[in-house]
């Protein structure tokens, strides 16, 4: 496919994004530090591919030098599950880098392994902390064939503890809710204002302890029903300030803008309204042309538009991942710090 140059002036660029964004102070990010992890060679094993850690430099020397078989570990374990996996417990588990997740502060990791097929692309991991502002929410959710509702498996709260009250009693039907809209499109949902919003059934509680926007992915080895995972985002300590889906458009020769949400644009949608991103575009572009997840700790070398705006919104990290389904690849996901 014939991918369309991306050729919108530098000039005119500036012009389009300013005024749209006002730069936001440093916030405590809900995710502290994020990995992907790819076979070796020969499949056997699980190497760090990148990660973003931010201050975490001795957890990060100990991953470096660290590597998982099937079903070893975290990402070992959730490859062989074939569905994400929501660890709570990093010292007294499988977790295999326990004594260097407690030195840095890491309470809980979520694994999301990635699959074309049932062939095993990459495992990512989100880590988190334990503070009292620790606000969010991480959820996997799950339905199996043939049933007729989802239920949740497992999450991560932080101190939300009414809403992981809620959540551990609440079943979703088909288009009902954030997991049940991903379950009944396998596409991903982004939803913003959550305290109000009447499509989030758990709203009261998402407006109590301040979640006002977030996302529900489809994941999950194809065959084994829907898996639905869902990052619930708050102000003080964000999951992410940007969240963006985006479509391959073959008319058009890239990717396309399907939902967004930033705290700092009032309509991102317009904002991209004709950015079309080719196969060799920036970190998003990569992770259509390869179906594997990356992670980028600067944006300046994004296509013109994206990196425009991410700066002018004081956004410096991407986390992009791929939404693959029949082996095919049906969107590219991207959340921004």
């Amino acid at each position: 496919m014939a991918a369309q140059p991306f050729s919108t002036p530098a000039d005119d660029i500036a012009g389009a994004v300013a005024g749209r964004f006002a730069a936001a102070p440093a916030k405590q990010p809900f995710i502290r530090a994020t990995e992907i992890w790819v076979p070796t060679a020969d499949r056997k094993q699980l190497e760090l591919g990148a990660g973003l850690y931010g201050p975490l430099r001795a957890f990060e020397a100990v991953s470096q030098q660290t590597q998982f078989g099937y079903d070893d570990g975290l990402p070992g374990k959730a490859w062989a599950a074939g569905h994400p996996i929501v660890l709570k417990d990093l010292t007294n588990s499988y977790f295999k880098r326990g004594e260097a997740a407690s030195a840095a502060g890491l309470t809980c990791a979520v694994a999301l392994p990635i699959f074309a097929g049932q062939f095993l692309i990459a495992v990512l991991v989100l880590f988190c902390g334990d503070d009292r502002e620790h606000v969010g929410a991480i959820e996997l959710w799950h339905t199996p064939p043939e049933s007729v509702e989802m239920g949740l498996v497992d999450g991560y709260y932080g101190t939300a503890d009414a809403l992981e009250w809620n959540s551990r009693h609440i079943k979703f039907m088909h288009g009902i809710g954030l997991p049940g809209r991903v379950w009944a499109t396998a596409m991903p949902v982004i939803m913003e204002d959550l305290g109000r919003s009447r499509h989030f059934l758990r709203w009261a509680d998402a407006e109590r302890v301040g979640i006002n926007h977030g996302i529900g992915i489809p994941c999950g080895r194809d065959g084994e029903g829907a898996w639905v995972l869902t990052l619930l985002s708050a102000l003080g300590t964000p999951i992410a300030r940007r969240f963006e889906s985006w479509v391959p458009d073959a008319d058009r020769g890239g990717l396309v803008l399907h939902a967004g949400y930033c705290e700092h644009a009032a309509d991102l949608a317009s904002v991209y309204r004709s950015v079309v991103v080719p196969p060799d575009g920036g970190l998003l572009g990569h992770v259509w042309r390869t179906g594997a997840p990356a992670l980028a700790s600067e944006l300046t070398s994004e296509p013109a538009m994206i990196a425009a705006s991410t700066a002018e919104a004081g956004l410096t990290t991407m986390v992009a991942m791929p939404v693959i389904a029949n082996a095919a690849l049906k969107a590219v996901v991207a959340w921004y710090l």
